[in-house]
């Protein structure tokens, strides 16, 4: 069977054994005689998986009692309609502050302007979004109804290594791209999102952790199946959910908790981060395109000195096993997304490739 290294950004790795346990129930879970994706949302073998989704996220989290965890439809980039259509009637003025590390960032600012005034408090789009903008609590409008972030960013290779205190304002963070990648508070944040493609599972859903007090402000035009109060009150199973995106969470969140749970995973990550910068800072041939201080542990951005060598490197590295190494058209380059997933091995296997190109091509 041929598997690759996949630095894809996302849809992105799953572990080799969550796919191996999910290929064998696949025909016949647990006996049925059907499988996860063929049984109804209602039926008890799926009560069983959505409680069971539930109780992992609470363990490995550490999610409060005042907390929901809810199943919501469609990817992150629906969550930035959801996001204000819930929270930005908080405050009569329905204001929405932003802080613009990227693209999802700005994308998030846009849709909010939708339905009230949207306010964006520091940005780095002067440098690329190289980095993370510094700015004071003091700069937060105390009339907005919340604060967002997108605390590690995709494409630039970036990421808040601490998180602003925005007082009575609650933050919301999208961690699409590194839920469950590192310890969080999740007391510090109002509401945090992710899409499932890049550490939970399958794409074509999104993990809503919301406070409780947040859940009273939909706008009256609130879709249904945008309401995060529709989700909260019925599991959200409101209508028919993704139950097998659902299922493979589940599977992911048991492989996490037998590695160690978030602390064993977080210093794997460091180390497996730390192996590709410390490469990269070390050579004449290959040069980071984030600054050093605001560097992701998740996606490693970097380019050649030589750019016209680029394509015969990931033309190359490919033909090595080292999938999607290509990096996003707005900042160019190889970008390494090295979620949960990512063996320490494959990252040993891209730094020997490198060091071999380099060497033939110096």
């Amino acid at each position: 069977m041929k598997r690759v290294y996949n630095f894809g950004a996302g849809p992105a790795m799953l572990p080799l054994e969550v796919m191996e346990q999910a290929q064998q129930e696949f025909l016949n879970y647990q006996d049925l005689g059907a499988g996860v994706i063929e049984i109804s949302h209602r039926s008890k073998e799926f009560d069983a998986i959505i409680n069971r989704t539930d109780e992992l996220l609470v363990e490995l989290a550490n999610i409060p009692d005042n907390y929901k965890i809810l199943y919501v439809h469609g990817g992150a980039q629906m969550q930035f309609s959801a996001i204000p259509l819930n929270l930005i009637n908080r405050n009569p003025a329905k204001k929405a502050s932003f802080v613009l590390t990227g693209n999802w960032a700005v994308k998030a600012s846009k849709e909010a302007a939708r339905y009230g005034t949207s306010i964006d408090i520091a940005s780095s789009e002067d440098e690329n979004f190289s980095y993370i903008p510094e700015f004071s609590s003091s700069d937060v409008d105390p009339d907005s109804s919340y604060l967002h972030i997108t605390s590690n960013n995709t494409l630039f290779g970036t990421r808040w290594h601490s998180f602003p205190d925005t007082g009575d304002v609650p933050l919301v963070a999208d961690m699409t791209s590194e839920f469950l990648s590192r310890q969080l508070n999740i007391s510090d944040f109002g509401v945090i999102f992710a899409g499932l493609q890049k550490n939970l599972g399958p794409a074509g859903l999104a993990l809503v952790i919301i406070r409780d007090d947040l859940l009273e402000h939909a706008l009256p035009e609130t879709p249904g199946l945008l309401n995060y109060k529709t989700y909260a009150d019925q599991h959200s199973l409101a209508n028919t959910n993704n139950t097998f995106a659902i299922y493979m969470m589940k599977l992911v969140l048991e492989w996490l908790k037998g590695k160690g749970g978030v602390a064993a995973m977080e210093e794997q990550n460091n180390a497996k981060a730390a192996l590709l910068y410390d490469f990269i800072d070390d050579s004449d041939f290959y040069r980071g395109t984030a600054q050093a201080a605001h560097r992701s542990v998740m996606n490693v951005t970097f380019n050649l000195n030589n750019e016209e060598l680029l394509g015969a490197f990931l033309d190359q590295a490919e033909a090595n096993g080292l999938y999607a190494l290509k990096g996003h058209r707005a900042v160019g380059g190889a970008r390494a997304s090295i979620y949960n997933a990512m063996p320490m091995a494959g990252c040993q296997a891209l730094v020997d490739f490198m060091q071999e190109f380099a060497t033939n091509n110096s």
